[in-house]
């Protein structure tokens, strides 16, 4: 590393520090589970929006294009750019902290969100979520890779990405319940407040562990921490930016802006990162969009159908085959790379592939009980690709700055799949309203959406042929057996 610079010896970081080699198996088993109970709360507070989705629509009058931005740019905007310069934060500072703070402010403006009376105080809610929720992965992800080494990577991610599936689960059941029973408003009450407390539980309950503590010997590839000179147009731009800023703070600013352009073009540098971050925003695209909008596709396409049964069953298959799928996922590439790398990205793609056709049975079977029943291993197929992910995300990055690679990862990610996926369906269902009834709209809407799951299995295709080599540059390995065969070839 430049100038001599460690990432377990940077001055800003906290003094208190534990390495998982001290750790018991017991407690860093016990920090994944919490840090997958506060991802489960990320996705409740996330994924609401979507199940009390016709109750909100039906009291405050709101057309499909104000819903859309509602599920997702409203929540995008701030969420991904935000992200990035707190992950930057996180790989100097107290990554613990940071996400216990992160916690409570986005199920605080979640629980807010109930007091609501029109579209532009939702908008400005769901805004206040997003901020919160820029705090919670980058720092979490790098946590775990300081707790669980890259050959357990996958697996130990994967259970963090359960809580995706969980956190959809629970929004299903409770917010449906809630709503039926109460209503839309209680329901975000509800499911907001136990996030605060979660995050009092995490502060002072998890230590801050030593950074690149599981991967000891292994050369930080990142040159970039200081930045004095600018090179480039891009990175004189940015001196001239900061030059707002008085005269005291204008070089450190300068250096934090070059610092993250240098680190994103180093990641993005590396033909397997670059395919594993389009792969997950290809696939990502159609999932937010189906998620946030499944549940008026219900309402509408089988309105005689009861749709507290639809919220029931649709919880009960994502917290079962969904949370499987994810699990499974992880932990068979786990397993299977541990002979061949290129398994990184064909398992996923292999799902993906499957998951195409089957998606298209649930859309436009005319029954919802066969609808339904094909969600099972929809859901299963669409949670493999999440642990590998999330473990390339890290284990190609170099130490120093694992927590802006999730969040260079997710800021690509988010701003188009998530950001774009819920508000596209939205405004493409309001356009096509003019042609078809509200109904069909929705139900071509979501098809037409739904076929970037095929671009993201092509990218999942290309991560396993490029993993070899960038595997072995991350890490050192020497690659033997059927990679080195790959790289032959």
């Amino acid at each position: 590393m430049r100038d001599g610079a460690s990432p377990v010896s940077d001055a800003s970081a906290p003094a208190e520090r534990t390495s998982p080699g001290a750790a018991s198996g017991v407690y860093r088993t016990y920090v994944l589970l919490l840090l997958t109970c506060v991802y489960t709360f990320n996705f409740i507070d996330r994924q609401i929006i979507g199940i009390l989705s016709p109750a909100i629509k039906n009291e405050l009058g709101l057309a499909d294009w104000q819903l859309g931005v509602l599920k997702g740019f409203a929540f995008a905007v701030l969420y991904t750019t935000l992200g990035i310069p707190i992950a930057r934060l996180a790989d100097r500072a107290n990554r613990v902290t940071i996400i216990s703070v992160a916690l409570a402010l986005w199920s605080g403006f979640t629980a807010l969100s109930g007091a609501c009376q029109n579209f532009v105080q939702l908008a400005l809610a769901r805004v206040g979520v997003g901020i919160g929720e820029a705090g919670g992965s980058p720092p979490a992800h790098s946590l775990i890779s300081d707790y669980f080494p890259k050959e357990k990577r996958a697996g130990a991610l994967a259970v963090y990405a359960m809580g995706i599936p969980i956190g959809v689960a629970f929004a299903y059941l409770a917010g449906g319940w809630i709503t039926q029973t109460f209503s839309w408003r209680v329901a975000f009450l509800v499911v907001g407040l136990p996030g605060v407390l979660v995050a009092l539980l995490l502060r002072l309950t998890v230590r801050e562990p030593a950074r690149g503590s599981t991967e000891q010997g292994v050369a930080d590839t990142f040159s970039g921490l200081r930045v004095e000179t600018p090179e480039g147009s891009v990175e004189h731009g940015l001196r001239l930016l900061c030059s707002v800023f008085p005269k005291a703070m204008r070089d450190s600013a300068f250096s934090e802006a070059a610092t993250i352009w240098r680190a994103a073009k180093h990641l993005m540098s590396i033909p397997t990162y670059r395919a594993v971050v389009f792969g997950a925003t290809a696939i990502s695209f159609s999932t937010y969009a189906n998620g946030t909008w499944i549940v008026d596709f219900y309402a509408r396409s089988h309105a005689d159908f009861n749709l507290l049964t639809v919220l029931f069953a649709l919880g009960l298959i994502s917290g079962t085959a969904y949370a499987l799928g994810t699990f499974l996922g992880g932990h068979m590439v786990d397993r299977f790379a541990s002979k061949n790398k290129r398994m990184y990205g064909y398992v996923p793609a292999i799902a993906l592939l499957a998951n195409a056709p089957l998606f298209l049975i649930v859309l436009w079977h005319p029954s919802p009980i066969v609808s339904l029943i094909f969600q099972i291993p929809v859901q299963l197929a669409i949670g493999f690709y999440l642990g590998p992910s999330f473990a390339l995300a890290q284990t190609l990055a170099p130490l120093s700055v694992r927590a802006l690679s999730t969040a260079v990862f997710f800021f690509i990610l988010n701003m188009i799949a998530l950001g774009f996926g819920p508000t596209v369906a939205g405004v493409l269902s309001s356009m096509l309203t003019s042609v078809f009834t509200e109904e069909l709209a929705l139900r071509w809407s979501l098809t037409i959406v739904s076929l970037s799951g095929l671009l993201g299995a092509w990218y999942f295709y290309q991560v396993g042929r490029r993993i070899p080599a960038d595997w072995a540059n991350a890490t050192g390995e020497t690659i033997d057996g059927a990679d080195t065969q790959n790289l032959k070839t």
